[in-house]
């Protein structure tokens, strides 16, 4: 798609996030335009220091505009530092909202986003691009501006000065202007083209870093390092474009000044000479200073509206993600209430691909307090059920109803805080034990967590790491065995005081200590409970009141381990005596 040179729609949209600090804009306008006339001012006051008081000896004379020079400096400085910090503190502020914004809306957006959009993309998004937009206010729009006022004050001083000169500048400013037009084109082309690489950086090596384990395990170092060097390129041609467009674009604008400036001088100085009164010494003073703050304004513009460009394409991508509306409906009128916990399930329909159903219209239910196993092979559905009882996903069609209301009458925050779960892979925070636990809720005490964990069984193993419960246990919880991350994750399920608690393949891959410090934990956090556990070790799901095996989406038995064993065919039977037999021949 062909990149617009300035995206009016896109820069409204920002301007939009200006509102609440209305105050400030308008202050960095006013600094601006302060700004722009003492800028102007203080080589004007040279001419008359030169044509009035050097050229006539006037020693006083000459000391008053000096004082009178160095004032104007001092509020030159003074508008400056208003003007840069106003407009760097309005973009940080802008900033700060549109990213509270933006991850806010990140976090209502169903599974399947995630499923789909890459993390490190997100991450760029949600960092680099969004700080790109507090450039168009500290580097772009208000120097533009600021840049703009400055010219207009210079161009209204030279007209008042010496009209004959000022149209020598003037022809030569269209030629400057169109050039800083054709390079913004291709700059605007070029950071579209760095800001996607940048993307594509920050996610291939978010990816590798996550999975470096599985690129050492099967000796991918190589190949992988060689498709890092591939985007590295490309993000390197990138820049090496905008490095050559700057190489091409500034020696010419200097080319013009230069010029420009010669002429002037030359033309000039011709009439002072020939005796025309006209143009004097302080004229050719004060315009060599002119033209440099008429033309390096001019072609900082270009540099100034290349930093809005990059802050726009950013602005673009962010407000991609927000106006994406990916979330759960969330319609439910209904405060859930805490659950008696009978669970059912009515001629369930699902499918992560529209086409390709992963439940085919299974119906069962679950009574109150009763502990339901789930059986299956790899890809039967199990897990979909969870995601399916927490509205993670939506259905195809049926209904899931708990205490015989449908889920998706029951608000979403209140479903979900009845419904505790513990997965085969836990996800654990940079944090310390007890915030890991409590997830930062202030309603859950230290108290009460030291208590759940002695009554399940942990706090022994807790409180034999360094610091305790403050341990910091790293990102995603590298300092603790898969089985310890179990065990603080049971935990984590046993304060939130579920109506309704759900098992996901809970001690599929971890060391017999920690299984049987688990069995105790899921022994406690059950009883009384409902729940729901699904099992790839059938040893671990004896005790359920019911089993229910699944198959290609489907349910193919239900019945107590017992009943499901006396099935001389049957499909929990082929694969209790399957699991058995392996566990046999490897002791």
């Amino acid at each position: 798609m062909k990149a617009k040179a300035f995206d009016t729609k896109v820069f409204k949209r920002i301007m939009v996030y200006t509102k609440p600090y209305q105050r400030m804009f308008n202050g960095v306008i006013i600094w601006a335009v302060a700004l722009s006339v003492f800028s102007a001012l203080r080589p004007f006051l040279l001419k008359q220091t030169v044509d009035g008081y050097i050229k006539t000896h006037d020693q006083q004379g000459l000391l008053y505009y000096i004082l009178l020079m160095a004032g104007v400096l001092l509020m030159e400085v003074l508008s400056q530092f208003y003007f840069v910090y106003w407009a760097n503190w309005l973009g940080q502020d802008i900033v700060k909202d549109i990213r509270n914004k933006l991850f806010k809306h990140m976090l209502t957006f169903r599974m399947k986003y995630f499923d789909n959009a890459p993390v490190g993309q997100l991450v760029t998004r949600t960092v680099s691009d969004i700080q790109s937009i507090a450039g168009i206010f500290s580097q772009g729009l208000f120097m533009i501006v600021s840049d703009l006022m400055k010219m207009i004050a210079v161009l209204v001083f030279m007209f008042c000065m010496n009209w004959h000169l000022s149209w020598i500048v003037m022809i030569a400013m269209p030629i400057l202007v169109f050039i800083t037009r054709i390079f913004q084109k291709k700059m605007q082309i070029t950071f579209e083209m760095v800001r996607t690489e940048i993307a594509n950086l920050n996610t291939f090596v978010q990816e590798r870093v996550t999975g470096m384990k599985i690129v050492q395990l099967f000796t991918r170092e190589k190949i992988e390092a060689e498709k890092f060097s591939a985007i590295n390129d490309r993000h390197r041609h990138a820049w090496v474009k905008t490095i050559l467009y700057n190489s091409i674009f500034f020696p010419i604008a200097d080319i013009i000044s230069s010029l420009t400036l010669a002429c002037v001088v030359w033309i000039g100085g011709m009439q002072i000479l020939n005796g025309n009164t006209e143009t004097t010494f302080g004229d050719l003073f004060t315009y060599t200073m002119f033209i440099g703050m008429l033309f390096n304004p001019l072609r900082q513009i270009a540099d100034k509206f290349n930093e809005m460009q990059m802050g726009m394409i950013a602005a673009n991508r962010v407000f991609d993600i927000l106006d994406t509306q990916d979330q759960i409906q969330d319609k439910g009128t209904v405060e859930a209430p805490e659950f008696t916990g009978k669970i059912e399930f009515q001629n369930v329909h699902f499918g992560y691909i529209p086409e390709e159903e992963v439940i085919k219209g299974i119906s069962f239910q679950v009574k109150p307090g009763e502990t339901v196993a789930i059986v299956g092979a790899t890809g039967a559905g199990k897990s979909t059920i969870i995601n399916l009882l927490n509205r993670f996903y939506e259905l195809n069609s049926g209904a899931i109803c708990i205490d015989g209301q449908n889920i998706h009458d029951y608000t979403l925050d209140s479903l979900r805080q009845q419904i505790a779960v513990v997965l085969q892979d836990v996800f654990l925070f940079a944090d310390t034990i007890y915030n890991n636990i409590t997830l930062n809720n202030p309603k859950i005490s230290q108290e009460q967590v030291i208590a759940a964990a002695e009554k399940i069984g942990v706090r022994d193993f807790i409180m034999s790491l360094p610091d305790g419960f403050d341990y910091n246990v790293k990102e995603r919880g590298a300092m603790l065995s898969s089985g310890q991350r179990q065990l603080i994750a049971f935990l984590r399920a046993y304060v939130s005081n579920p109506s309704i608690l759900i098992l996901d393949e809970a001690t599929s891959s971890i060391d017999t200590y920690s299984e049987e410090l688990i069995q105790k934990a899921t022994e406690t956090i059950t009883k009384g409970r409902t729940s729901i556990v699904i099992a790839h070790r059938l040893a671990t799901i004896v005790k359920a009141n019911k089993i229910i095996v699944m198959d290609k989406g489907l349910i193919v038995e239900e019945g107590t381990h017992f009943e499901l064993l006396n099935k001389a065919d049957g499909y929990y039977k082929k694969l209790y005596d399957s699991q058995f037999l392996v566990e046999n021949n490897t002791l």
